[in-house]
């Protein structure tokens, strides 16, 4: 148990150092990407609520603010401030990380696409590379966090899932 935990510690360094020092991300510089990606994501599934409002022929998210604009933001305050249950026999440690972990690795991802002509974060000779690379990295965080639960039920669905990402890559 402890090695996984610090073969896990050890490749999320590994991937900071990689960053921080050859691709020279800097966080200020993440900011006027990322933003607008989480933005626009809650701004769609506003929009995706409402079309299947219409479609069930009910009104949709229309309480907070004005025609619901406000909602998909409610719905991230709740989610902030809602609470963490941790099952009992679980490790804390990777249970907490390893959501945070594939998190990261997809904004990483973003990092090395290109948004116009010369408006990249970072100008990676192989981004190509880095993208599979990064992309194909989720699947761990997603077997620990199935791990980390100690549920076999949970850990055979964290397979299951991984298996689904890694017959699409191929």
């Amino acid at each position: 148990m402890n090695i996984i935990l610090l073969v896990f510690v050890y490749i999320f360094i590994i991937l900071l150092l990689i960053v921080m020092l050859n691709i020279n991300i800097v966080i200020i510089k993440l900011l006027p990407i990322v933003l607008p990606i989480i933005l626009s994501v809650a701004l769609f599934t506003l929009f995706e609520r409402k079309i299947l409002a219409g479609i069930q022929r009910r009104r949709g998210p229309n309480v907070v603010g004005i025609f619901g604009l406000l909602q998909p933001f409610s719905d991230a305050f709740k989610l902030i401030f809602k609470e963490t249950i941790i099952p009992g026999l679980s490790n804390i440690i990777l249970f907490i990380m390893a959501p945070l972990f594939t998190f990261g690795l997809s904004l990483l991802n973003w990092s090395v696409l290109p948004f116009t002509y010369g408006a990249v974060v970072s100008d990676a000779s192989l981004g190509v590379m880095f993208l599979f690379a990064i992309s194909s990295l989720s699947v761990y965080g997603i077997i620990i966090s199935g791990w980390s639960s100690n549920s076999k039920y949970a850990f055979l669905g964290s397979l299951r899932s991984a298996a689904h990402l890694f017959l699409m890559k191929l």
